[in-house]
């Protein structure tokens, strides 16, 4: 094909317009892949309002990618025309800024997140590097695996990472886009799993996904409630709600430990008195590269999880945006570029 969709905004806060480009064609180092799915993420208002530094117009968002390789640039050696890829905020690294040096390519300083540093996934096509791909296994769809190279690889790379051992208590604070897949998670990982929102209305959703317990942040004290499980080793802060995450530190273990992911500009109103008593710690959490995607993927294929996913068509992205933005999405909105 000579020409492609692409979803762009041309300006700043501005509608996602279907428009037509030329098919890139991948450089040294380089694949194009023909996109089949991309997660629509709360994350993309950011590029499309120019909250991030550096943003240039027209801008083409999307950083949950699922497709198969197309085209591949020189030097490209280990993937191959026709292999299954998502690309996702990790989208490439330096190699060379100290983080990079030290091997720690998630937090490297010139991250390349598609959408911002290249054109992202809301397309029929796009050009990513080589260090920004994960295998996408056999057991996954496209629609499926979008997700994970985002929500999916922040939770489960949270919380295998957190040092929280089999049978330990983890909570996981709101049952939304990232929660849902929180929950599938540390229920397979074998934690003993809480699951903590705003009323009752999620309760039987949460204990299908795998939670053990529910507390009811609106009904007594969410701390209390933790104590009174034996307080948590971990709770993953998926809500982006300060308040609601700062609630939950007295009801951390000793040595307990408040993971956030639910990214908000609301400062955490938590005392060092909080902190020092039983050594608590409060630590962000970035999401995960390529092999991390992988790694995401791969264990999800194996044990069950699944996003909770809406689909829509490439050509009706800004409808899907749009419900992203209202909260009505339950709980990942996908395009496809399928008929």
């Amino acid at each position: 094909m000579d020409s492609m969709r692409v979803a762009q905004a041309a300006a700043k806060g501005g509608r996602l317009e279907i428009v037509e480009r030329e098919v890139p064609q991948p450089g040294p180092g380089h694949v194009r892949i023909a996109i089949e799915a991309c997660g629509v993420c709360h994350s993309d208002a950011g590029f499309v309002d120019a909250v991030f530094p550096g943003v240039r117009f027209p801008v083409v968002p999307g950083h949950e990618i699922a497709g198969r390789i197309d085209a591949v640039g020189d030097g490209v050696a280990q993937w191959q025309v026709g292999d299954r890829v998502g690309v996702g905020w990790f989208g490439g690294s330096c190699f060379h800024c100290t983080p990079c040096r030290e091997g720690d390519f998630i937090a490297c300083e010139n991250l390349k997140v598609p959408g911002w540093a290249y054109p992202g996934g809301y397309a029929d096509a796009m050009v990513a590097p080589v260090d920004a791909l994960a295998r996408i296994p056999d057991g996954l769809t496209a629609v499926e695996a979008a997700p994970l190279g985002c929500a999916g690889v922040t939770t489960y790379n949270a919380l295998r990472r957190s040092g929280a051992r089999g049978g330990d208590l983890v909570a996981v604070l709101g049952v939304g886009g990232l929660g849902h897949l929180g929950i599938q998670f540390a229920a397979r990982l074998g934690f003993e799993t809480v699951a903590i929102a705003r009323g009752t209305a999620k309760e039987e959703l949460a204990r299908e996904l795998g939670a053990h317990h529910y507390i009811d942040s609106q009904v007594g004290d969410v701390a209390e409630a933790l104590r009174g499980l034996g307080g948590a080793r971990v709770v993953l802060a998926t809500a982006a709600n300060s308040a609601a995450m700062a609630a939950t530190v007295d009801g951390l273990a000793h040595r307990g430990r408040l993971l956030v992911i639910g990214a908000t500009p609301e400062p955490l109103e938590i005392s060092p008195f909080q902190l020092i008593m039983g050594g608590r710690s409060v630590q962000g959490h970035p999401s995960g590269t390529a092999q991390d995607v992988a790694d995401t993927m791969s264990f999800a294929a194996l044990t069950g999880v699944r996003p909770m996913v809406e689909t829509m068509p490439l050509g009706d992205a800004e409808a899907a945006y749009q419900r992203m933005l209202s909260g009505q999405a339950r709980f990942r909105m996908v395009l496809t570029t399928g008929d």
